[in-house]
């Protein structure tokens, strides 16, 4: 999201002498007076000494930064207004609509840091959600269709089509000799009304060759049109497939801010709907686009070689019905992008019951869900409808535009024959490539809805395509043996840049260290550990890991020795070995075997009538928590991680299976460095250290004992949990 645009001339006529060539480092704008009205709006520029707010080409409100506490972003009631903070009292600054509200957080932050005298200048990670050009809001994708142009969409079309030109070839040359078959038929046909049926003359060996050479023509036709059908459809199905492949990685290789910012059921879509309407255009408009264009031209060229007066009389409605497409093209785009919005909520809509459908079921929810889906589908259906009724009814009223020439053929064509200017076979043939010209033209009135299905699925595919990952490995990154040592040296981080989760964290954890991560919801527990994992970069600071920063090691490395248990414990479908061996895809029954006993799981799984090869169904649901958490723990013994990270790895069990679980995380956990996050604060006694988050940073650090002997958030935490259980 931008938040440094450029201020207009005059604004920045009269800033230039008092910034005096210092950089502006955030530009957004306002559109509010004092009372929440709209106006022309202004400026809100700040450099790194002062904050300005401009309108009308004049500065009326300037603020010195450095003797200014912070500037807050607060949201007010459908608006935002930013105010400065000074010895804890606020002046008003400016009053914006939600519109600006993100890029006016960011601006207050980034002023705050200023404002406390640290250097740091914040980015973005925010998706644009208006057009920067033309302002109009973008439909769900990164780029504007509107200013980008369909040429860029079209010119990645053939570039998919790049890796298959020999078969495009040998379709397109197929297609220009059915082409010339088609328009020649016709010249066959002149001759024998013309020399044998209107003279009544022919003979039966005429007749007979007639047919024969027509049904040979017809048949040679008949086959090339076919095989350019099953080529065009094999070419189809290939470039989806690609095209899927290439969606399905890339979105595997994007970075989590991009994958928690889209919904499941979208990402679905796209990789399978928007893919298969590419492969639908090969099919259906490929496969005849250019057959049909080439019969058009051809019979038109000889359509105006014959009579060029009643060729052009032929196409005197034309203009007309393609004045009635063009002027319709617009709004048909927006009807189908409506389609596709919708219909992609439609499908979250249903990945998110079926997923969740035994909480939809313990509370008895199946019908209200039921009707909820029901008003989803009937909404896709009213969409469906009105665009269906459109089309139905434009496109048969554009035919009848296009074939009314067909009327002024008859009629002066029939006097052309009535004053013997034209022959009957000559009319005939004129007939018959009139038909030739309004059925292509018929079909290229409907192309425009073909070929706007096929771009918005292009730009909903090339919107993830073009994504770049913003974790990657860097171009000396390093593949190195951990040990263990972890540091987080001054690291500042959220997962928006304008709310810090984490605020200047300082800690370092030795080689086999175990270290226990405790404190209230949204101090940012689980964030340090994204960080760790490199799931998210830090805004500020660095991990480093045995002193090398976790950015300059690869992310095979990282990943290939950090093993990890969480708290809801996801299964894939499939069978329990399949399970374990996710973490080493190379391991022997055996390997797996050993890693279930380690976990304590063994033994139940040897219970199943299937053993290892039990199916546990849609995300493990066919097993119970513990019975998950041990093949769990079991797949990370099998990784054989050099950091091991517990997510509350043991809440919500009973006693005897939390001991089993308690049991196989010790000997997990053995020569290991371990970050575990527990509000079970008894499951931590055994941890080395106890880091106490508190207000986005590290409060305190200790043992257990020494923790309690403080009397200080750990000790409140553990007494209020001992009271709990009394």
């Amino acid at each position: 999201m931008n938040i440094r645009y450029t201020l207009p001339d005059d604004e920045m006529e009269v800033l230039a002498p008092l910034i005096k060539g210092e950089r502006i480092e955030y530009c957004v704008p306002f559109d509010l007076d004092k009372n929440g009205n709209f106006n022309q709006g202004g400026w809100v520029a700040v450099t790194r000494k002062a904050l300005y707010l401009l309108q009308d080409g004049e500065i009326i409100n300037t603020i010195d930064i450095t003797a200014t506490d912070e500037i807050l972003c607060s949201s007010e009631v459908d608006n935002g207004i930013l105010v400065a903070r000074k010895d804890g009292q606020d002046s008003f600054i400016c009053r914006f609509s939600m519109r600006y509200m993100t890029q006016n957080s960011y601006l207050a932050r980034g002023a705050t840091l200023f404002c406390r005298g640290q250097n740091r200048v914040i980015e973005s990670r925010e998706r644009e959600k208006y057009c920067p050009q033309c302002k109009r809001v973008l439909p769900g994708t990164n780029e504007c269709p509107r200013c980008v142009g369909a040429g860029r969409t079209f010119s990645r079309f053939w570039d998919l089509c790049g890796a298959y030109a020999l078969p495009l070839l040998v379709i397109t040359v197929f297609m220009a000799v059915s082409s010339v078959i088609t328009v020649g038929q016709q010249f066959i046909q002149r001759d024998f009304i013309d020399d044998v049926l209107a003279p009544a003359k022919g003979t039966a060996s005429q007749v007979i060759m007639f047919f024969a050479v027509m049904l040979a023509l017809s048949l040679l036709s008949l086959t090339m049109s076919t095989v350019n059908v099953i080529w065009s459809n094999r070419l189809g199905t290939k470039i989806s497939r690609d095209l899927r492949g290439r969606v399905y990685a890339k979105i595997n290789s994007l970075s989590m801010d991009f994958i928690s910012s889209r919904q499941a059921g979208e990402l679905m879509n796209r990789v399978v709907h928007d893919s298969a309407h590419v492969r639908e255009f090969m099919e259906n408009a490929f496969a005849q686009m250019l057959t049909r264009i080439s019969v058009m031209v051809l019979a038109l060229i000889t359509m105006l070689v014959m009579n060029w007066q009643l060729a052009l009389l032929s196409l005197v409605f034309v203009p007309l019905a393609f004045i009635l497409v063009r002027a319709f093209r617009k709004f048909e785009r927006r009807l189908w992008r409506q389609q596709w919005r919708f219909d992609d909520k439609v499908n979250d809509r249903l990945q998110d019951v079926i997923s969740g459908i035994r909480v939809v079921k313990s509370f008895g929810q199946e019908e209200r869900e039921t009707v909820r889906f029901k008003s989803y589908i009937e909404r896709l259906m009213q969409i469906q409808r009105r665009n269906e009724s459109l089309w139905a009814t434009l496109y048969p009223f554009v035919t009848l535009i296009i074939t009314s020439g067909s009327y002024l053929i008859l009629y002066f064509g029939g006097s052309a024959v009535m004053s013997e200017d034209m022959t009957i076979g000559q009319l005939v043939q004129f007939i018959a490539y009139a038909n030739m010209l309004y059925m292509p033209l018929q079909y290229v009135s409907r192309l425009p809805r073909m070929i706007m299905r096929l771009k918005t699925a292009l730009e909903r595919i090339y919107d993830i395509l073009d994504e770049e990952p913003k974790i990657d490995d860097a171009d000396d990154a390093k593949d190195i043996e951990i040990h263990g040592n972890v540091e987080f040296d001054d690291v500042t981080f959220g997962y928006k840049s304008y709310e810090p989760v984490l605020e200047q964290i300082n800690l370092s954890v030795n080689e086999g260290e175990m270290i226990g991560l405790v404190g209230s919801s949204g101090t940012g527990k689980s964030t340090m550990i994204n960080l760790l994992m490199r799931l998210y970069d830090a805004d500020e600071g660095q991990v480093l890991i045995d002193g090398v920063p976790i950015s300059k090691l690869s992310k095979s490395c990282l990943h290939r020795q950090i093993g990890v248990v969480l708290q809801e414990t996801f299964l894939f479908s499939g069978t329990l070995f399949e399970n374990i061996r996710y973490a080493n895809p190379d391991a022997t029954l055996l390997d797996v075997i050993r890693a279930a006993k380690i976990a304590n799981a063994h033994d139940f799984i040897t219970k199943f009538p299937d053993g290892y090869d039990t199916y546990v169904g849609e995300r493990g649901y066919n097993l119970s928590g513990g019975e998950r958490q041990r093949i769990a723990i079991a797949r990370a013994i099998l990784h054989n991680p050099r950091l091991l990270i517990l997510d509350e790895a043991t809440s919500s069990l009973d006693t005897e299976t939390e001991y089993q679980i308690q049991e196989a995380l010790n000997r997990l956990i053995e020569g290991r460095t371990t970050f575990a996050i527990a509000h079970r604060l008894s499951t931590l006694r055994k941890a080395d250290r106890i880091v106490v988050l508190d207000k986005h940073t590290i409060a305190e650090v200790g043992t257990h004992n020494e923790l309690m002997n403080q009397k200080g958030i750990y000790h409140g935490l553990v007494m209020a949990q001992l009271e709990m259980h009394m």
